[in-house]
């Protein structure tokens, strides 16, 4: 496979290298000798580690469409006459690429490259999952060229990281994890892969940030570098001027394919753990709260008293999960985990994800203000965790219902016409919303009808009047928003602040 690309809307794993090649002119190449070079330890790095990085090849078994004497050959992705053949065999097929006539083919094998690292002279190797992700087989190619069939050991799809093992025929280099905690931005490094199926090629560049979150995935923590990474450098390493792994390259965001200077790889802290997890048990075994989560926005900040705004806001509180017992409630806002701190949801998902399961920690959340301690036994994240039990109750009698309006919202007690008609499950309480003013501040925070308002300034709302009158009396408070839960039909909850002026 390759190094991921971050294209300007979205990502994509696929890049190309044209024909051309670029002139740098003389006055371009004119500046500080040193400044060129970078620090004199990169070579001593590269020459020390050079050996403990290898390439990835893979191949897989696909079916060929439109057949026929005018099938493109396959090529190694990154070659640089893919281009050439692509543009050349599109243009004989005719409008949309496909064969003139020509049926689907015989199953084709197709081949790509990537890299990893040896951190075990027994033959165990770190790379990217993307890499080897569908393979139908692995070979690993050592740095003078040795060819050698590897197994998965296990894969982590949410880090994209994977462990493989194979036999050794001579005597290995390998290398070790360094703290990228320590990192600092500026710090040189150095990535070793092979772009462009070119082999161990040695780039440099600095820190250019940390803990970059690019959405790519719910443990984003992404060391950010200038060091040109390209297509082929997908499971990489990238390296300290004292030669440990401080992480592995795995994307980079490019509007043309190729480097701009913007890469991340996942930071060694992480890698560490995913690898010692997938070398012990072949899965990942995370920790788990059983909390639903969101942001705690300026306006929510100021409806719970929080100042500053920080933590992650409990949505909602799964019933058989752990944090249920320890008598943690959706409006807890948690600030600090096992005695770090949290800053966002994002926080508080990494830490919870890389504490072990079944230990008993510390859980400090703010209920109405104040600081209570939660003792929480971490359970085992499930993957895919997708267990939403209905609890049965008895049905409300049916009711005409009586509509009020208030903070822009049409509101109506919940009867059976109502949760018929917007498939409303039994279990969920509170009012629900029949209508929203267009123009209201509702509106632009998305409700919509359907909706069902459980909670006021954390208080339990059963019609529009209890709404109304919480509203009235938090204006008297001087509030300038209130703070409502809000459960879609199935059950889901949310918190949504409300200005009240």
């Amino acid at each position: 496979m390759t190094a991921a690309t971050i294209a300007p809307t979205r990502l994509r794993h696929g890049v190309r290298i044209g024909l051309a090649a670029l002139a740098i002119s003389a006055f371009g190449a004119l500046g500080n000798p040193a400044q060129a070079r970078g620090p004199e330890g990169i070579a001593d790095v590269a020459e020390k580690v050079i050996d403990a990085v290898v390439n990835i090849s893979t191949s897989q078994t696909v079916e060929a469409k439109g057949g026929g004497s005018n099938t493109m050959p396959q090529l190694p992705p990154g070659s640089p006459f893919e281009e050439f053949f692509d543009d050349f065999f599109k243009n004989r097929r005719g409008p949309g690429g496909g064969s003139k006539g020509g049926d689907n083919g015989p199953p084709k094998k197709t081949n790509s490259l990537g890299s990893g690292f040896i951190i075990d002279t027994a033959g165990v190797v770190v790379t990217n999952n993307h890499v080897i992700a569908d393979a139908d087989e692995i070979n690993v190619i050592l740095n003078d060229g040795t060819k050698i069939k590897a197994e998965l050991v296990g894969v982590d799809k949410k880090t994209d990281l994977a462990v493989l093992k194979f036999k050794p025929t001579k005597p290995l280099v390998a290398v070790k994890f360094g703290d990228s905690d320590k990192l600092r931005l500026g710090d040189w490094v150095v990535a070793i892969g092979n772009p462009f199926s070119l082999g161990g090629t040695v780039t440099a560049g600095i820190v250019s940030a940390k803990n970059r979150d690019i959405s790519s995935g719910p443990y984003d923590s992404y060391i950010q570098t200038d060091a040109a990474i390209n297509r082929g450098n997908s499971g990489g390493p990238l390296f300290n001027l004292e030669g440990d792994v401080i992480g592995v390259n795995t994307l980079i965001i490019s509007p043309s394919g190729g480097s701009i200077g913007i890469g991340f790889a996942v930071p060694s802290k992480t890698v560490a753990g995913v690898v010692d997890q997938l070398r012990q048990f072949g899965e990942l075994r995370r920790g788990w709260l059983g909390v639903r989560i969101q942001s705690v926005t300026d306006e929510i900040a100021e409806s719970l008293n929080i100042k500053p705004p920080r933590g992650a806001l409990v949505a909602g509180v799964d019933d058989k999960g752990p944090a249920k017992p320890a008598g943690i409630e959706p409006g807890d806002v948690v600030v600090k985990f096992d005695g770090k701190d949290v800053k966002d949801p994002k926080d508080l998902s990494r830490v919870v994800a890389d504490t072990a399961v079944g230990k008993e920690v510390d859980v400090v959340v703010i209920r109405k203000g104040q600081e209570e301690t939660k003792k929480v036994t971490l359970g085992r994240l499930q993957d895919p965790e997708k267990v939403q039990a209905a609890v049965k109750t008895d049905e409300p009698a049916p009711e005409k219902p009586v509509t009020q309006k208030a903070l822009g919202l049409d509101l109506a007690a919940l009867n059976k016409d109502l949760r018929t008609r917007y498939k409303i499950k039994d279990s969920v309480k509170g009012v629900v919303v029949t209508n929203v003013d267009a123009n209201s501040d509702a509106a632009e925070k998305r409700l919509s009808a359907g909706d069902v308002i459980v909670e006021v300034a954390q208080e339990a709302v059963s019609s529009g009047a209890d709404i109304q009158k919480r509203v009235d009396q938090l204006k008297k408070d001087g509030k300038k928003s209130v703070l409502l839960l809000v459960s879609n039909a199935d059950g889901e909850l949310r918190f949504v602040a409300l200005s009240v002026q």
